[in-house]
């Protein structure tokens, strides 16, 4: 089993994070805490251990920052996600520079919650392509003394990012709702069809717009099916 610390100051949040790490048979909840002195003083203490920690940025007495920090020094095995807001990609690319593999949407879905922390631990990381994009931006042009080179290599490692985590970007269910909205279907419909709430589908909706860095559904759609998550609307008609 995963060890998972939990460290989020909205109570409230923290119970929800709790709930869903408790609901799977594969994750262990060791701690939860909402300072980063309650983080640091966990961490601290040889009788514990962590495999993953989930952490908010913004922490009452300092940065969650700090504490992805100090987990990556304390425990090496230790893999990190910051528990993010949708919009907060600068925050997000501040993290992933101190040792996170990755974040979760404080209002994903509770079945995502530990599917995305499992995929992690299976090698995944839960970042879209636009934070991609950045993050090899930024390191190559510290890196790269041409900007020629820096710019053809920037394209080249992206796409075979893009290659290696094609398929887990989506989680399963962001990847039916996907399917559905290709095919016409409204929120109600697709939460009838799914046996879900219209405000779960809007989740999930919300959570594969970040991951695609899309913002309408045309151009989820366009966007999926260039990287290969659909096929082309010629090729779905001629299957039917």
């Amino acid at each position: 089993m995963w060890r998972v610390l939990i460290v989020e100051d909205d109570p409230q949040m923290r119970d929800f994070f709790a709930g869903c790490v408790l609901r799977s048979d594969q994750l262990c909840l060791v701690a939860s805490t909402g300072t980063v002195l309650g983080a640091i003083a966990f961490l601290d203490d040889p009788a514990q251990g962590v495999d993953v920690l989930l952490t908010d940025l913004g922490l009452p007495d300092g940065s969650g920052l700090e504490v992805i920090r100090h987990a990556r020094r304390t425990h090496p095995e230790c893999e990190p996600l910051v528990i993010s807001m949708f919009g907060d990609e600068d925050n997000v690319l501040a993290s992933i520079e101190a040792g996170a593999l990755g974040y979760i949407h404080k209002d994903a879905a509770p079945e995502d919650i530990a599917q995305t922390i499992l995929e992690m631990k299976a090698g995944a990381s839960p970042i879209s392509p636009m934070i991609a994009r950045r993050v090899l931006s930024k390191y190559l042009v510290l890196q790269s003394k041409s900007p020629t080179e820096t710019v053809e290599y920037a394209q080249i490692a992206t796409k075979k990012i893009a290659s290696e985590n094609i398929k887990t970007l989506l989680s399963g269910r962001e990847q039916e709702v996907l399917e559905l909205i290709a095919r016409g279907f409204s929120y109600a419909e697709i939460a009838g069809l799914k046996a879900l709430t219209v405000h779960t589908v809007q989740t999930h909706i919300k959570s594969l717009y970040s991951k695609l860095a899309v913002h309408s559904k045309s151009e989820a759609v366009f966007e999926a099916t260039r990287m290969g998550l659909l096929q082309p609307p010629d090729s779905d008609r001629q299957t039917q």
